[in-house]
């Protein structure tokens, strides 16, 4: 058994699986947690045999009480201490909100913002206890742009994770918001979620986004956003006013709906692996925003003109 302890939710696919693989080679005895049980067990006895590591799992349902629970009760146990909790499981909707079932977006936002502060709660309480531990939760670039139930879900993810990490940082706990763009995962087939207009460039490596997660953590940053595309379009996103980036979603929102394609969010707004629409749009639209504005502003000048005089 090793001396290290890991809890993985959501672990069976994704960027889950990826943390175990690359966990389990760092030697770290994992605790699995997803809903189902045989592909769950079946990545247990995988990881065990080819790593050596100990590995237990945890059927659990994050959307409900039971299953939360099940986790947190874990994360308690003094006498098998959890030294890292990779809160991971996630899923969107691939419909606007007026369009979504109201328990479908209840479940989203229980499984986003309360799921991971319970477990974040119960973990980082243990932690600081032993003065030593680390966590860290997934968010996503879409946290970064106004684009519905998911974006405003991992944003709160994203801040939550911040001000947490300099609650804990002296007391021996690291906690790190992961938030990457889009990753090659099943994630987007499962929800029904089609991405469109998305470049090669965009598109990133599970595993590469968990080494850089792993590497962010341990030498206690509080954010992580993979890739440097990523990281000079989510600058540009902080940087930017308010209302351009509103605008630009706004556009997107109206060309997509001119268009007949499916709603904005169903493309680029309820990704668990993340997003780069509209931020990739929000970026090349900034000669465009500006035109529209000056546009308006000179109709709004034309309009309050000085009439001529009166013929004599």
């Amino acid at each position: 058994m090793s001396n290290h302890t890991a809890v993985i939710t959501g672990s069976t696919a994704g960027l889950g699986a990826a943390f175990a693989r690359q966990l389990a080679a760092q030697g770290y005895d994992l605790v699995l947690v997803a809903r189902d049980g045989d592909r769950l067990r079946m990545q247990a006895e995988s990881m065990s045999s080819q790593y050596g590591v100990g590995t237990s799992v945890i059927v659990a349902d994050l959307v409900t009480d039971d299953g939360v629970a099940a986790v947190q009760e874990r994360l308690a146990d003094r006498a098998h201490p959890v030294h890292l909790l990779v809160n991971n499981a996630g899923h969107g909707l691939a419909t606007d909100f007026i369009d979504s079932d109201l328990e479908d977006e209840r479940k989203l936002l229980r499984l986003h913002v309360q799921t991971t502060l319970e477990l974040s709660h119960t973990a980082a309480t243990a932690m600081a206890r032993r003065r030593g531990g680390r966590i860290i939760n997934v968010a996503s670039v879409a946290g970064y742009t106004p684009t519905g139930t998911y974006s405003a879900a991992k944003s709160w993810v994203i801040n939550f994770s911040k001000g947490l990490h300099s609650q804990l940082r002296s007391r021996g706990v690291t906690v790190t918001a992961l938030v990457p763009g889009l990753v090659r995962t099943e994630f987007h087939q499962r929800s029904g979620i089609t991405v469109k207009a998305a470049k090669r460039w965009m598109w990133l490596d599970a595993d590469d986004v968990v080494r850089e997660a792993l590497t962010a953590n341990a030498q206690g940053a509080a954010i992580c956003v993979p890739a440097r595309s990523y990281q000079m379009l989510t600058a540009g996103l902080r940087f930017m006013p308010d209302s351009m980036v509103q605008w630009a979603v706004d556009k997107r929102t109206r060309d997509s709906a001119a268009a007949g394609s499916a709603a904005p969010g169903a493309e680029y707004g309820s990704s668990a692996d993340g997003t780069a629409e509209p931020t990739t749009e929000a970026i090349n639209t900034v000669d465009a925003y500006k035109a529209a504005k000056a546009k308006s502003a000179s109709k709004a000048s034309k309009g309050r003109a000085t009439p001529p005089p009166p013929p004599a």
